[in-house]
């Protein structure tokens, strides 16, 4: 980090690195962040206490001999590359000279990342370490992509999510995998197996979401006895208790979500579970809820209408599939007028007004708008739900059982392999097709070891499908750091033309690992890919920038813009040779994983200039804005401040150009009213927004934000 001037305190000693960290919240006698005390707190962190608690070896190869031998490493990984080979990747990522840009990102790693000895009081890697058995490991044998890998994560190009970062070399270790979506259909046989997925699912390190909108209500009958049933609540129950219980050989708390659809006769007792003041037989204190939301919910508030609920367990006996199965805005009125189906009446305002009161209290529900993630869907099937981040969006299928538990059917359930790209290192990238092929690359990699049979529903759609989802975080800070105010016309005019940037890209990887592997996803004949409808609106017209400075921005990168002639080619080989990947892209909400690689989380904007977060023993630890100086303040408008649509506007930007969906919290001044919260709602269903996440509001006791990370992908 250079020689700097060594902050000390009254006797003259160094301060410690807790002390210098905190004097970023203290401006200096001319009113200036004290950005160079959060520079010394990193390095004091290395000499007062990294450097004194790792392990010493004195070459690469005692040190690998000890890791393997005492079972820290994974044979497996190391026996496929000649050392020879391995000593020359190390020496690549240590030639970078690699150092933490804040305290708070080394801290970061060496509390969360790193390997430790079994008794965790030592160190046993450094961050280049760390970077290199990732790759190795990924790369399985494949040596020019495992440097590919070393230069795009030493560089901060790619960050692969928590569990992929976390587990990959390692033999103790739980899946690389970051999280996981299931379907419970209406009978206790796919409720127990539920559980019992939840439970392996949890242990591996997996956030698991599910499914609730095909269970049948709360008094509903049971064997046609009447009054029976007693809804979804204490199956939420039961699950919560399975998270609280399972984690990942205490690295990871196990952290669970669970969808419903509007229209289900059990959502407003659904919503009462996370009311401040509900009663503690219904409370649901730790686990996640999400709302699904069709169009027809929407038309039936604007028109303050009532709106219908409709028992799941009769629109399966009439239609003959799931109650999420059915497209609701389109058979709503049929099932309106349909006898045989028992259904409910709320006032469809009243929903809205309840949904936004919730979020106003806990945060809770997140939202997925359903009709406008299945319109964009290109892939056959219904989107029925999303995850604890609200971001993947993939076609899942009903398994069913036999009276032993055992699959009489297995159908298809989801899982996440998930890795981020930061958009200002990509943006500084010498070949950025090649940035986004190796990170397309990694993923899939990650979904190729996945294999896990405890879950048969998950293995087989893994395996057939091969879907990832590649992010992108740092937007925030790339725009600042090229002097563009976020959401203004240049920042959306940039991010518009970015996505679009990746998307090709990464359709042209996935196409040339179908090509390489004579493989193509399962039912790709079946996709918008195949038929070319996909490339419609990329060939209809150009893409490009339109303001000067968006031009100017691509200009000076490596990022050849595709053009019409480009996207018609690729059209043409996809429709012959197909692609490799289901799912391409996703955009987590990114937390622990952001601060590692210097980014603002996400794209969204900063929560504040100097973000305050509380990090177990330490307490309060302060992380300053990337690329933030004393002289750029004004490109540092933090979230609460900026209001929901520019935020919204960015994402919509950015949305067209992602095949699932994107992690968007709303931010609200603790001014906000219900009302707030429900326009801008309504604003992002206007945008074509997918999903949304958390409804953030600022807490005017404190002076910066603290903020938790998603507790599934903490990417």
């Amino acid at each position: 980090m250079g020689e700097k001037k060594i902050l000390t305190d009254e006797h003259g000693q160094p301060l410690d690195y807790h002390s210098l960290n905190a004097m970023l919240n203290i401006y200096d006698e001319n009113g200036q962040i004290r950005f160079e005390s959060d520079q010394e707190a990193a390095r004091q962190f290395f000499l007062q206490h990294v450097n004194q608690n790792t392990v010493f070896f004195h070459t690469l190869k005692e040190k690998l001999e000890f890791l393997l031998e005492n079972d820290y490493y994974e044979e497996d990984v190391i026996n496929r590359y000649s050392f020879d080979f391995i000593k020359s990747l190390f020496q690549q990522a240590y030639a970078h000279r690699f150092r933490f840009k804040t305290f708070l990102g080394a801290y970061k790693y060496y509390t969360s990342y790193t390997l430790k000895t079994f008794d965790g009081s030592r160190y046993l890697e450094r961050y280049e370490d760390r970077v290199c058995m990732v790759a190795l490991a990924l790369a399985e044998g494949n040596e020019q992509m495992a440097r590919d890998l070393v230069e795009e994560i030493i560089t901060g190009r790619l960050q692969p999510a928590t569990p992929t970062f976390l587990n990959e070399g390692k033999k103790q270790r739980g899946e690389p995998v970051s999280c996981f979506l299931l379907r419970i259909e209406d009978n206790m046989e796919s409720i127990g197996r539920a559980i019992n997925s939840s439970l392996q699912l949890s242990k591996r390190g997996g956030g698991v979401a599910l499914l609730l909108t095909n269970l049948r209500e709360q008094g509903a009958p049971i064997k046609r006895i009447e009054n029976q049933s007693s809804g979804v609540i204490p199956v939420m129950k039961l699950l919560e208790d399975a998270f609280s219980y399972a984690n990942q050989l205490g690295a990871r708390q196990g952290a669970g979500a669970v969808y419903l659809h509007a229209h289900h006769p059990d959502i407003m007792r659904f919503l009462d579970t996370k009311r401040e003041n509900a009663d503690e037989k219904i409370r649901i204190k730790s686990l996640s809820l999400g709302v699904v939301i069709p169009d027809i919910t929407f038309e039936l508030a604007r028109k303050n209408e009532d709106m219908y609920l409709f028992s799941p367990y009769d629109v399966e006996r009439v239609y003959g599939k799931a109650f999420s199965d059915i497209n609701v805005t389109e058979k709503y009125r049929e099932m309106v007028d349909d006898q045989r189906i028992k259904k409910y009446k709320i006032n469809a305002r009243k929903f809205f007004q309840t949904l936004a009161t919730i979020q106003f209290e806990s945060g809770y529900p997140y939202i997925v708008y359903e009709d406008t993630a299945n319109r964009a869907n290109p892939i056959e099937g219904k989107i029925t739900m999303s995850n604890l981040c609200s971001e993947i969006l993939q076609v899942s299928t009903p398994s069913t059982y036999n009276d032993d538990l055992s699959y009489s059917h297995i159908g298809r359930d989801i899982s996440c392999n998930l890795g981020s790209m930061n958009v200002a290192m990509a943006m500084d990238s010498p070949d950025f097709g090649k940035s986004v092929e190796t990170a397309i690359r990694a993923l899939t990699a990650v979904s190729d070891q996945t294999n896990i049979q405890s879950v048969p529903s998950i293995a087989r759609a893994n395996s057939e499908g091969h879907a990832i989802g590649l992010g992108q975080m740092n937007l925030h800070g790339y725009l600042a750091r090229e002097c563009v105010h976020y959401g203004s016309e240049e920042a959306l005019d940039f991010t518009n033309i970015y996505f679009c940037s990746v998307l090709y890209y990464a359709l042209k990887a996935s196409h040339q690992l179908a090509v390489e592997r004579n493989s193509r996803f399962l039912n790709f004949e079946k996709s918008k890919y195949a038929t070319g409808e996909f490339f419609d609106k990329y060939i209809e017209k150009e893409w490009a920038p339109v303001t000067d400075k968006a031009k100017e921005l691509f200009a000076k990168s490596s990022i050849q813009i595709p053009t019409q002639e480009d996207w018609k080619k690729l059209r043409e080989d996809i429709m012959q040779d197909g692609i490799y990947n289901q799912n391409l892209q996703a955009i987590p909400p990114t937390g622990s994983i952001s601060y590692i690689n210097n980014s603002t989380s996400s794209i969204h904007p900063i929560v504040s200039k100097i973000e305050i977060r509380k990090e177990g023993k330490i307490g309060r630890v302060y992380y300053p804005a990337p690329f933030m100086t004393n002289d750029n303040l004004e490109y540092y408008t933090d979230a609460y401040e900026l209001g929901y649509k520019p935020i919204v506007d960015t994402y919509a930007m950015a949305t067209q150009h992602v095949d699932q969906g994107l992690s968007l919290t709303l931010f609200f001044p603790d001014t906000a009213t219900t009302r707030d919260i429900n326009k801008a709602q309504i604003y992002a269903y206007s945008k074509g927004i997918k999903s949304l996440y958390y409804i953030r509001l600022r807490q005017m006791a404190l002076e910066g934000t603290e903020v938790e990370g998603c507790v599934s992908c903490m990417l």
